[in-house]
């Protein structure tokens, strides 16, 4: 019985700690990193501008796991169009802090507001989101719609649960769930980068980038906070509210992402029905880096045009 005791006392073990050998994220990890940082109320966010210092602003919003690298492949033509591109490290993921305590709406818009406020960005936005970051840009939409020209969502999250069986079990299940979420999660997240490995990408290196996250401490956590916070609940009320205030939408989807459910569409449509909707044939989840030129040019030709200098 002591010799079973024993095994399970290890095998409880190794996963917390795996977790708390991983690297830290702090200066020295940080010295890699392009862009700049920001000592924010909740802590250091990694941001990085992009475009002339006069073009129209643009918010980006990455999601769940990937951090702001997925735009790498945009940010570039956009601010050849003259757009001024904002991208950022969601706290958990990136070079942004590793902090604790569940991420809800209001955790991720307290991210957001201070990071505008620091930069002296007050209005007139274009707010880009990508799955996690579409229910993050729905919420700020809802909440500072006079602050708000345009939203942009591209594969969004925030249209129901699509988790089930066992991540829904972790999600709803304290201590068990936190301890199996460190125990299997790292693996779930590498075979589902790996197995985009041979698709093409505007992002060089961008399964080695996303499998990198899984090496800092805090990531997995991250996700898990996330998961149980503003992913636990449909944003009907947010969605309706963006309608009503009359805010352009566009969602773009990916025809065959298996994250989030084709029935998405329909569920936006029934809360937004002047929101425009597009299709990328072929596309999955990850259509921000490969199917970034489709992507662009469906943008391109919905945005407000960049107001020119002078006008």
């Amino acid at each position: 019985m002591i010799w079973v005791l024993l095994i399970l006392a290890v095998v409880i073990a190794i996963p917390l700690v795996l977790e708390a050998w991983r690297q830290v994220m702090d200066d020295a990890a940080r010295e890699s990193a392009t862009g700049s940082f920001a000592e924010l109320s909740q802590g250091v966010t990694h941001y990085e501008w992009h475009g002339p210092e006069d073009g129209p602003i643009i918010v980006c919003v990455h999601g769940l796991t990937a951090p702001s690298f997925v735009w790498g492949g945009m940010t570039g033509a956009l601010a050849a169009s003259g757009y001024r591109v904002l991208t950022y490290d969601l706290y958990g993921r990136g070079y942004s802090e590793r902090t604790t305590g569940l991420q809800d709406a209001d955790f991720f818009l307290q991210q957001l507001t201070d990071l505008l406020a620091h930069q002296g960005v007050k209005d007139d936005l274009t707010v880009v989101g990508y799955s996690m970051g579409g229910a993050i840009s729905a919420c700020f939409a809802a909440q500072y719609p006079d602050r708000v020209r345009q939203m942009i969502l591209l594969a969004p999250a925030g249209m129901g649960s699509v988790r089930t069986g066992l991540v829904r079990f972790i999600k709803n299940t304290p201590l068990a769930g936190d301890w199996l979420m460190l125990a299997i999660y790292p693996s779930m997240h590498r075979k589902g980068v790996r197995a985009e490995r041979n698709l093409p990408t505007s992002v060089p290196h961008i399964t080695a980038l996303q499998e990198k996250e899984l090496g800092f401490r805090g990531f997995t956590p991250a996700v898990l906070a996330s998961l149980r916070g503003i992913l636990s609940r449909p944003l009907e009320a947010e969605h309706e509210a963006i309608a009503a205030r009359t805010i352009p939408v566009l969602a773009i989807w990916g025809q065959q992402d298996a994250v989030i459910p084709a029935s998405a569409r329909e569920t936006l449509a029934g809360w937004n029905s002047d929101a425009r909707q597009e299709v990328i044939a072929g596309a999955g989840h990850g259509l921000t880096y490969t199917h970034t030129d489709d992507i662009l040019r469906i943008m391109g030709g919905w945005m407000t045009a960049p107001k020119q200098s002078g006008d």
